[in-house]
């Protein structure tokens, strides 16, 4: 699958494709960024992977202790 970064954003978990149009996503996403640092195996690395919703609806089904969800009213 050719990926062209500036006019698409890929789910890293299905490969879902959200368009970007004039410099915005399409649909909204999760992107992740971690440093790891001192005190893990991954010391010195930087991970970095993209969630589309339904992946990420997902992820907050799997976890043994649920996240905490509030409720913005007012969007930047």
């Amino acid at each position: 699958m050719k990926i062209n970064r500036n006019t698409q954003i890929i789910c890293n978990k299905c490969g879902h494709v959200i368009e970007i149009k004039n410099d915005i996503p399409m649909e909204d996403y999760l992107k992740v960024n971690k440093d790891w640092g001192y005190f893990s195996k991954k010391d010195g690395t930087t991970v970095s992977f993209n969630l589309c919703e339904k992946c990420f609806d997902v992820f907050l089904l799997e976890m043994k202790i649920p996240a905490e969800i509030k409720e913005t009213t007012e969007l930047l």
